[in-house]
């Protein structure tokens, strides 16, 4: 065998003259959120926009209903009101992250967690959107001369918590065996863990009204939301269900047979 010649072009090598002089630049696939713009259309039209404008749509629908109620009998609305008629835009906010054909995404060079992000990314606006919509029928149907009205940042911590609990949630069931129901299985264990925070007394000291402070209220649900937002990293980062089982009735037959 003969060696090869020292002048021969490497194929391989991206930095050698191919064809004319012209280089051969490799090109890198897209990661992370440099993949967005380029995935933007499919993004778009895998996000579930029936299911959360509708959600959206009645928690306002509703609170509109409740306010020309309030009108007639002369009393106006609360925040509670306002945390009753967000519920629908929670619920359906947990089934934002479920992303049709994964498997075929991750078979792709992009990260399985780009379209669920990107999914969150279309879901909030709107989701802010709904929420001033829903605080301005509330302070339409209260009286501007009456004192002592209670703050609102405090209730928007409150909601931000709730969503992010939810996306949490969904994100965690998304890489569970129950992927394929989505929002049908994290909508009611969200609500489930919001409840039980919510009633228990230890932590409904520090979510829930007096002895709390405003302040010390938005402290705890920003809290709580930033871990949310962790854990939510941590579940959309992993690329794999989590099928398996510990099966310890399995060991017994298996010494068995090796016996």
């Amino acid at each position: 065998m003969t060696a090869p010649s020292a002048h021969l072009p490497d194929a391989e090598d991206p930095s050698v003259p191919v064809g004319g002089g012209r280089r051969r630049h490799a090109r890198r696939p897209p990661s992370g959120f440099g993949a967005m713009p380029l995935l933007a259309r499919h993004i778009a039209r895998t996000m579930p926009w029936l299911t959360l404008g509708v959600g959206c749509v009645a928690g306002v629908v509703y609170l509109a209903i409740l306010a020309e109620v309030a009108d007639s009998a002369h009393w106006s609305l609360t925040q509670g009101d306002v945390r009753v008629a967000s519920l629908p835009a929670i619920t359906a906010l947990a089934f934002a992250l479920r992303t049709p054909f994964r498997a075929m995404v991750q078979a792709t060079p992009v990260p399985a967690w780009v379209a669920p992000a990107g999914h969150l990314l279309l879901a909030a606006p709107l989701l802010m959107v709904t929420c001033w919509a829903q605080l301005g029928i509330m302070s339409h149907t209260v009286p501007a001369q009456v004192p002592g009205q209670p703050a609102d940042y405090p209730l928007l911590a409150q909601l931000t918590g709730w969503c992010a609990v939810t996306v949490a949630v969904a994100a965690c069931v998304d890489r569970s065996r129950y992927a394929d129901l989505g929002g049908a299985i994290a909508a009611p264990v969200s609500f489930a863990v919001l409840a039980i925070a919510w009633y228990t007394p230890v932590s409904a000291r520090l979510l829930d009204g007096p002895p709390a402070t405003a302040h010390g209220l938005t402290i705890a649900w920003y809290t709580a939301s930033a871990a949310a937002l962790a854990l939510t990293c941590i579940a959309m980062r992993d690329r794999w269900h989590r099928y398996a089982r510990r099966r310890h009735w399995l060991r017994p037959a298996a010494a068995r047979r090796r016996g």
